[in-house]
């Protein structure tokens, strides 16, 4: 539906990420708590992703693994801090391959005429981990994520 927006002010440790989907919040909010799902737009698509582990409450945690057509394993993994079903998700995220840089999330989704828009607040410890992550193709990664969102969303509606 919408173009993701990916806003990043130099000097600082955020990067904040918004997208409108044409589908509702809970709807939304499912997508990115239910493993059976999230195994189907997590990622760019010539990855495919196991969720290893998902426990989505506070202090649940998640583990999720992408695995190239080598074969090659890319693991992440996080903290749930608050889920508040089916506005806001806040956890943190790391990526395995780069132990120690931790970032806090924070997704809200917020519902208007049948759309939802989805926030995401990234806060990373230091501006050059920020600059490392923004440097690293997270933008079409994240793209390509919620394209395939979006496509998943309109599946299920």
């Amino acid at each position: 539906m919408g173009k993701l927006d990916i806003v990043a002010e130099p000097g600082t440790q955020g990067i904040v990420i918004t997208r409108v989907f044409d589908a509702p919040r809970a709807l939304v909010f499912k997508a990115h708590t239910d493993a059976s799902l999230i195994k189907k737009w997590w990622g760019p698509s010539r990855y495919t992703t196991t969720v290893e582990q998902l426990d989505a409450k506070p202090g649940g945690i998640w583990r999720f693994i992408q695995r190239d057509a080598g074969g090659d394993e890319y693991g992440f993994h996080g903290v749930f801090h608050e889920v508040a079903a089916p506005e806001l998700i806040v956890q943190t995220f790391e990526f395995e391959g780069m132990p120690g840089h931790v970032s806090l999330e924070t997704a809200r989704f917020e519902e208007g005429d049948g759309r939802t828009t989805m926030t995401g607040i990234s806060v990373f410890q230091t501006v050059e981990d920020r600059d490392g992550m923004l440097q690293s193709g997270m933008e079409g990664g994240a793209t390509e994520s919620m394209e395939r969102l979006t496509e998943l969303l309109r599946t299920l509606a």
